[in-house]
């Protein structure tokens, strides 16, 4: 290639060079403006910039910014290859912190202290936006007596979900929105209500969120020839304490099992096939009656049931090819590719599914022509695929009114990984009933139950060589 100094001023050059012609016969050229040197090195820095042009080593839009690039990483990318739900949490980090700390920068320009800096940053107390409040229970529920109002009114009025309402009257926490939007409705001052909790600062597993997609933004642009190289591969993440998985142990589970029984029977049906089978709560929600096989007792998991606010949605529409539902509810495949599976059930629990499908189908024949065909287990009262989220609101709110242990609803699935490690079943085998992409991901979140159990065997070989008739021959 040719390359040709041009003079600036005084002791600065501009580097040309020449790398052949367009489509149109019009010349294209590198350039880069260098000050500060001598005419020998800036012949020196004309044969590097040569080198790094023959490389691919320069790139096409030195003045573009993060927040410009990120505009088309979005548009090019984001938008057609990631999953709905984890391209609205990218779009949230991006937004809300990324971008206004980082988005002025040109991506030139961006250092390892850029964004050590913003992490820093990101650990400070009162960082978070989530400002939650906590429910005056008694206050609350004395209103409502005394207004007269029904659950169905206040959610009419407030927005909200009925569960909401009820995790409210419970005393739980709630988001600030919704507090205001349920002092609202009931025509009082929020601190009558509720009490404000102070912000902290966000977890190390949420900074690390940010660095993994910033790591993901810079390095596209590596590859995209917009970037020579990537500075956030020259650091290191944010430390993250490994938290062991939060689960019931087969005492607690029996006694869950027990409160359960009173429930709705819908409720009952999702809790004992979370347990059984250890699904996602996505992947209860998407199961279809036509994937059941009563015969040998197996469920295909093929869908997962998500959802998203209606009002991101309202400007940034599904793709085609996602079946949508109603209220920012729709329809996907599971996380990846062997979440796409085959999970044997109990005997116990196939009967019990046949009773509940004879419960469904009396509820269908209710309201006839009403109901709508969707073939999901789980609906709501006229046939259309459940709010995702029911089951997550009501959970903790049952679990209370029982005094049991609180526990995410998620904590289902690993309850069913445990009980079956405490069984000795295969770590592969596992992994493959939950769906996980690799063992390793078993071995991760599982490794301190698969010591535990592990441990037990050993101990319960020592009692075999403790015996009578091996205690002499151990001893040597």
């Amino acid at each position: 290639m040719a390359g040709s100094l041009e003079k600036r001023g005084e002791n600065s050059w501009r580097l040309i060079v020449s790398c052949g012609m367009d489509a149109n016969g019009k010349q294209i050229k590198k350039t880069r403006t260098v000050k500060g040197l001598s005419p020998k090195e800036a012949e020196k820095a004309l044969a590097l910039f040569i080198a790094e042009v023959e490389k691919g080593q320069v790139v096409d839009s030195p003045k573009i910014t993060l927040s410009s690039f990120v505009e088309r990483w979005l548009k090019d990318y984001a938008e057609t290859n990631l999953a709905p739900k984890t391209l609205y949490r990218y779009r949230q980090l991006l937004d809300s912190r990324i971008l206004p700390a980082l988005g002025h920068l040109r991506l030139q320009n961006i250092r390892p202290n850029h964004l050590l800096e913003f992490y820093k940053n990101l650990q400070e107390e009162g960082i978070r936006e989530d400002v939650k409040c906590s429910v005056k229970s008694e206050e609350f529920n004395a209103i409502i007596r005394k207004k007269g109002l029904r659950i169905v009114d206040i959610c009419r009025k407030s927005g909200m979900s009925d569960n909401t309402i009820h995790r409210a009257r419970s005393g739980g926490s709630v988001t600030l929105k919704t507090a205001q939007a349920l002092s609202s409705a009931l025509d009082v001052e929020l601190e009558t209500l509720f009490t404000k909790q102070e912000p902290g600062s966000l977890s190390g597993q949420t900074v690390r969120h940010h660095h993994r997609l910033l790591s993901e933004i810079l390095q596209d642009a590596v590859e995209w020839q917009a970037l020579y190289s990537n500075p956030a591969s020259r650091i290191k993440p944010p430390k993250v304490t490994k938290k062991q998985a939060v689960c019931y142990d087969e005492e607690q589970t029996a006694a869950l099992l027990q409160a359960i029984n009173g429930e709705p029977l819908q409720y009952q049906m999702i809790v004992i096939l979370a347990i059984s089978t250890g699904l996602r709560l996505g992947e209860l929600m998407g199961l279809e009656w036509k994937g059941i096989d009563f015969d040998i007792g197996v469920l295909r998991v093929r869908k997962a049931s998500q959802s998203l606010p209606k009002s991101y949605l309202e400007k940034n529409p599904l793709p085609k090819d996602i079946e949508k539902g109603e209220n920012g509810v729709f329809t996907k495949p599971p996380k990846n590719e062997t979440s796409v599976r085959l999970v044997s059930i109990p005997e116990s629990v196939v009967t019990f599914l046949k009773k509940y499908k004879a419960f469904q189908s009396e509820e269908r024949m209710k309201i006839a022509d009403k109901w709508f065909e969707s073939d999901r287990l789980f609906t709501t009262w006229d046939g259309h695929p459940m709010f995702p989220y029911t089951m997550s609101n009501w959970f903790p709110e049952f679990l209370k009114r029982h005094g049991l242990p609180h526990i995410p609803f998620h904590s289902l699935r690993h309850t069913a990984a445990t009980l079956l490690i405490g069984r000795g079943l295969h770590a592969k085998t596992i992994s493959s009933r939950l769906g996980h992409s690799n063992i390793s991901t078993t071995m991760d979140i599982y490794g301190h139950a698969l010591k535990s159990a592990d441990r037990e065997a050993a101990d319960k070989l020592d009692n075999l060589f403790k015996g009578p008739d091996n205690a002499e021959q151990l001893k040597g």
